[in-house]
């Protein structure tokens, strides 16, 4: 992705989503958690909001995210990332000349739509029950968010069983999924959430069925 109109409306669609970005420094693995605050309607700038504490190394940065079904990453280097005056956690930051597009899903992912109340519910070891809210959906997985405290116990490569999903008008139940990401981003309304990305590992024919009729509604919706 190379034009500046293409790249713009992609910051815009994050921003405007609240989705979460993580940033590299040059030989680091652990990354500074960000969102996009705001994108210029005019000019090549937008604002990035860091995590509360949070401080961008000096140099090369690599930037990585989910776009839609997609994932996005690009790179800005710089001696110095100056602040807003006044607030330690926005930077004012140029577009990057490219950007790369890696679509590493092999299912089309759908956001809940607005005002449905999709909900996860399951319980670890036995003893502790989950009730989650359903973000995002598709044939061969699944995304979950929540706060920190509601996520305790959920940790990656964890696999849930007999998950049952309440998805309107198609109640589903999953044998068997695994936890394959989890990842922290602030939302404008929420405060601090976690996204939990969920991959079916078990999933018998019949309720594939009724997953795939709540894809179509929503798809025609």
């Amino acid at each position: 992705m190379s034009s500046e109109d293409e790249i713009g409306d992609a910051l815009t669609l994050l921003a405007a989503n609240g989705d979460a970005i993580s940033i590299y420094a040059a030989g680091s693995r652990e990354p500074v958690l960000a969102r996009i605050l705001s994108v210029d309607p005019e000019l090549p700038h937008f604002v990035m909001e860091l995590n509360d504490g949070a401080i961008l190394q000096p140099g090369k940065l690599t930037f990585v995210t989910v776009l839609g079904n997609a994932k996005m990453q690009f790179r800005l280097s710089a001696q110095e990332w100056p602040t807003v005056p006044g607030k330690s956690q926005h930077i004012p930051m140029t577009f990057p000349e490219t950007c790369t597009v890696m679509n590493r899903r092999a299912f089309e992912r759908l956001e809940t739509p607005v005002g449905a109340n999709f909900l996860a519910s399951f319980e670890l070891n036995g003893t502790t029950s989950y009730e989650i809210a359903v973000y995002d959906f598709s044939l061969g997985g699944l995304g979950l968010r929540c706060t920190k405290l509601e996520a305790k116990g959920l940790l990656r490569g964890r696999k849930l069983r007999d998950v049952v999903l309440d998805m309107g008008s198609e109640t589903i139940i999953v044998a068997e999924m695994e936890i394959r990401v989890t990842r922290a981003f602030r939302s404008f309304l929420l405060g601090e959430q976690l996204h939990i990305g969920c991959r079916f590992l078990t999933l018998a024919p019949e309720e594939e069925s009724k997953l795939k009729n709540v894809v179509d509604q929503v798809k025609r919706a």
